[in-house]
């Protein structure tokens, strides 16, 4: 670690306030900033970059250094750790450099642009064992995520074997192009070498989860898709579909997204031998399979509740607390694995695996071919 990091690191003391710089001034970005906002006691937001200048005038926090040249964010030693969120296909090379700057790093998921980025970055992180890389899979820290992990590993579903995920949107993805700018400066998600496209922006979150959830990780690939809907010069798919195999779980994956349909917005199902999760962002229910529901005595195992709460649909309630956006938790787990020196729920390693994961998906989507998981991708 730079001394110039280790003094920072000693006059804050343990829990104290971090300086951070923002790499990428985007909605992801901006959002990032106005959740950081609210943690003053943890994160001082020094500096911002992004390389179009609307972006950065658009970033309305006095005091702050505003740069166009990511390196030169990089190059302020008052930084400690900073937030990337750019285009896929900047994702690998900023980090690296992040990491050779000394800096701890928040990289927005999916982790890498490529499957070869994401083994390089394990290999390379390896050199910074002492500076957090945490990944922006915000779903591992919520207390509803968690608690349905819990629910998996204790057995409330009993045998797992079939998920059901989708994405949907009734949008074009497309955003107006300022005069002087290129549509594959502004719309970058819409072109393949900037961008995973659905998968990546949006299937990753739920991807990433059943990895996490049953420590498990996708053994083969199959993927079908098109520009089904907007004919206007888009290169990534605006409807895809995976299904994911996980042959040492036993268990059947189906991802989906549409961007011609937002009837079901966000789906997903979890389906066990004694019962179904069914989750929204931030909220979930459980519904028991009818031998379970028998079985379920006056006190609930799933909420701990005396009294089993039923919804209208004959669902369980999972937590009945008002939950805050995902991003507040992990940036709270980012602060705390920088300053108790602890490892992140989201890290190099399971970013990596969701990064391969998503990754098949795409090259069996494009490709229209089987892909399977190679021993080298266990990372």
């Amino acid at each position: 670690m730079p001394d110039y990091l280790t003094g920072l690191l000693s006059d804050n003391g343990a829990g104290g306030k971090l300086n951070i710089g923002l790499i990428g001034c985007g909605d992801r970005g901006k959002g990032i900033l106005h959740i950081m906002k609210t943690l003053p006691e943890q994160f001082n937001i020094v500096a911002v970059c992004d390389n179009l200048d609307f972006r950065l005038a658009q970033v309305d926090i006095g005091g702050i250094k505003k740069y166009s040249d990511y390196r030169k964010l990089l190059d302020n030693k008052q930084i400690q750790a900073v937030i990337i969120a750019t285009p896929l296909n900047l994702h690998y090379p900023m980090t690296v450099d992040a990491l050779e700057a000394g800096k701890h790093v928040y990289l927005e998921k999916t982790m890498t642009y490529s499957i070869p980025e994401a083994l390089e970055l394990v290999q390379k992180s390896k050199k910074y064992l002492n500076q957090t890389l945490q990944i922006g899979h915000q779903y591992r820290y919520t207390p509803l995520y968690f608690k349905v992990k819990e629910m998996i590993d204790k057995g409330y579903l009993g045998k797992v074997t079939q998920i059901d995920c989708h994405w949907d949107r009734n949008a074009s993805w497309r955003r107006p192009v300022p005069s002087g700018l290129s549509d594959r400066q502004i719309n970058w998600r819409m072109y393949r070498e900037y961008s995973g496209g659905l998968p990546a922006e949006l299937l990753s979150h739920q991807i990433d989860f059943i990895n996490w959830a049953f420590n498990t990780h996708p053994d083969e690939v199959l993927g079908t898709g098109g520009v089904d809907f907007y004919k206007d010069g888009r290169e990534t798919y605006d409807n895809v579909s995976a299904v994911l195999r996980y042959e040492k779980a036993n268990m059947i994956g189906n991802f989906g997204a549409t961007c011609a349909n937002s009837r079901e917005g966000y789906v997903f199902k979890i389906k066990g031998s004694k019962g179904t999760i069914s989750l929204l962002v931030n909220n979930g229910l459980f519904y028991p399979e009818p031998e379970t529901k028998k079985e379920l005595s006056i006190v609930d195992g799933v909420t701990g509740a005396t009294k089993i709460e039923w919804s209208k649909d004959g669902g369980i309630p999972i937590l009945n607390e008002k939950l805050k956006d995902g991003t507040y938790y992990a940036l709270v787990d980012f602060h705390k694995a920088i300053t108790e020196k602890t490892q992140p729920a989201s890290n190099v390693h399971t970013g990596a695996t969701t990064a391969i994961s998503v990754h098949m998906a795409n090259n069996a989507i494009y490709n229209h071919t089987i892909e399977r998981w190679k021993d080298n991708y266990t990372v």
